[in-house]
């Protein structure tokens, strides 16, 4: 896979959040407003690039059995560190995102990524990876963020809009349009990016009943099922 499709294909493709719907709670949480949802996007691409890089470094060292364990303290070292960072230069950006500063460390865009990719690539491609997803995750909580605040609150980023501030929706502020905007983001990229599953035959071999059956294809049951019949 060549850097740039590593990179867009968390833009767009496989967005963490509009495609691969991960990490909904800190999206509905966030996204009430445009700047929180910079803010969330910007602390957890910081997560994602530096857990990315360290555990693709580490990938050889690590042990396979206590995987897990180890990426979670990483990532919490990591968020950490950001964590006293937005305190001491962003203390009201850390006061408006309050726990969900610090529940980055069990956010599965995060460890997903982790445990997808970073441990089976090189450092390099890792950290792409990580800016990819991360700028797909702030863009998604941004295009949330800004449709919430404008008609729910009649301002962006702080600023009043005329007439809209006086005639703002207040539920889109609230948890239901928080999952109406969400359900309408997804539809409108399952839409334009045309993604529709794809079939799969798994066989015998990913069958719970192949054991029972003596691992006989479906065709050939339904066949011997007919003439016993």
């Amino acid at each position: 896979m060549s850097t740039l499709k590593n990179f867009t294909k968390g833009i767009i493709k496989e967005n963490p959040v509009l495609v691969l719907v991960l990490g909904t709670c800190p999206t509905l949480a966030t996204s009430t407003s445009v700047l929180n949802a910079l803010g969330m996007g910007a602390a957890a691409t910081i997560v994602l690039l530096c857990s990315n890089i360290v555990i693709s470094a580490l990938r050889n060292v690590i042990p396979d059995k206590v995987r897990i364990p180890c990426y979670i303290v990483l990532i919490a070292g990591f968020v950490t560190m950001v964590q006293m960072l937005v305190k001491a230069f962003a203390p009201a950006l850390d006061q408006s995102l309050g726990i969900y500063l610090p529940l980055i460390v069990v956010n599965c865009i995060i460890l997903g990524r982790a445990e997808m990719f970073a441990n089976k690539n090189k450092v390099f491609d890792s950290a792409i990876d990580a800016l990819g997803m991360g700028a797909g995750f702030t863009l998604a909580l941004f295009l949330m963020a800004t449709i919430r605040e404008i008609f729910g609150n009649g301002t962006f980023a702080g600023w009043e809009i005329p007439v809209l501030i006086d005639n703002h929706i207040s539920i889109l502020t609230m948890a239901p349009g928080g999952f109406f905007v969400f359900g309408l983001l997804i539809a409108a990229v399952n839409k334009l990016g045309k993604h529709k599953p794809k079939k799969k035959d798994f066989g015998c071999e990913g069958c719970p009943q192949a054991g029972a059956c003596g691992k006989t294809s479906c065709d050939e049951k339904k066949e011997e099922v007919a003439e016993n019949d």
